[in-house]
Formats: C-alpha cells, sequence, structure tokens
C-alpha cells in the first residue's frame, strides 16, 4: 500500500493594490476623519453627520457611484470675496438652480477636493480659494429616476471664494450658472 502524498500547495500570491484602490482607500479615509471631526452647528446636522459616518461603516463602498444606490457626494457653495453673491448651476437633469457638485472620482484624494473639482468643472472657474478645510452642509436628499441608480445623495458640502469678473462656462451638466444676490435666495 502506498502513502498518499499530500499536493504541494500552490504559492499563492497577494495581488498589489492598484493605485486607484490606493487612491479609494485614502478618500474613504478622508471622509470618515472629516465626517468624524466636524462639529455640526445643529441638532439636524449632527444627525447627518451620525447617519453619514453609519453609511460609511455599513457600506465601504459607499462613496462611489457604482456603491450602493445611495452615496456620498461633493458640493462647492461658491462666493464673491465679500459673501454677498453665490455662483449656482441650473441643474440639467434635476432642473433646479443649485450648488456645484456631484459624484466622487477615483482620482479624488479628499473631500474639499472633490467639492474644488466639481466647482471648477461646472463653473469654468479655475481660481478658486476655499473657504477652510471643514464642511458648511450635510443634506440628504433623494432623487427622482433621471438620475438612474441613484436613489439618494449624502451630500457633503465645502465653500469657496471666487472673483466675480471672471468668465464663467456652463457644462454639459447644466443649463446656466449665475451668480444671484445670496439675500434674496
Amino acid at each position: 500500500m502506498t502513502t498518499p502524498v499530500a499536493p504541494v500547495p500552490e504559492r499563492v500570491v497577494a495581488a498589489e493594490p492598484s493605485p486607484q484602490t490606493d487612491v479609494r482607500h485614502e478618500l474613504r479615509r478622508d471622509a470618515v476623519a472629516v465626517l468624524s471631526a466636524w462639529a455640526a452647528p445643529t441638532a439636524a446636522q449632527e444627525e447627518l453627520r451620525q447617519q453619514y459616518l453609519a453609511h460609511l461603516h455599513a457600506h465601504p463602498d459607499g462613496l462611489w457611484r457604482e456603491g450602493p444606490p445611495a452615496h456620498l457626494t461633493a458640493s462647492c457653495f461658491v462666493l464673491d470675496e465679500r459673501a454677498e453673491h453665490v455662483l449656482l448651476c441650473l441643474h440639467g437633469k434635476g432642473r433646479f438652480w443649485v450648488q456645484f457638485g456631484g459624484h466622487l472620482e477615483p482620482g479624488d484624494r479628499t473631500l474639499a477636493a472633490a467639492a474644488l473639482r466639481e466647482a471648477r468643472e461646472e463653473s469654468g472657474l479655475e481660481r478658486l480659494t476655499p473657504v477652510g478645510a471643514a464642511p458648511v452642509d450635510l443634506d440628504r436628499h433623494a432623487l427622482s429616476s433621471a438620475f438612474g441608480r441613484c436613489s439618494e445623495h449624502l451630500d457633503v458640502a465645502f465653500a469657496a471664494t471666487a472673483d466675480r469678473s471672471l468668465a464663467t462656462a456652463v457644462s454639459s451638466e447644466s443649463e446656466d450658472v449665475a451668480w444671484w444676490p445670496v439675500h434674496s435666495l
């Protein structure tokens, strides 16, 4: 009788994480850190902050459009240097005036950087000055069927300033871009 020989296990080589995976993890870490450290100005904002953190804990892919139908987004309120006017876009799908913002992308390293990228892309303004590094607002909103598989955005808004004399441009995602007096909103 021959003794069975145990098969030699194949050498398992762990795949190196791709740069895209590393950046995605970096952005997730940033989102958790930013939301954990943020001192919400109201009880309603604190409740949203806690909901966002619970969402990220429950859904490791909760930052991405291809993740759950409810996911984080980043936006940016663009104000003039005296904070008397705000630059808004007429959203193409939603058909409403809103701050610039949208889905997070694999190259985004921080929520604040994603918000500035969105503002630059959607306003045509390259020169934006961030107003601090902390969010200024959280807004959780349901979406219509016009937004495809996205059912809800958990938006983290930041602020920046821009020179009102600079030319703006309408992006493919909007119908118009215009400055509005803050006191009229």
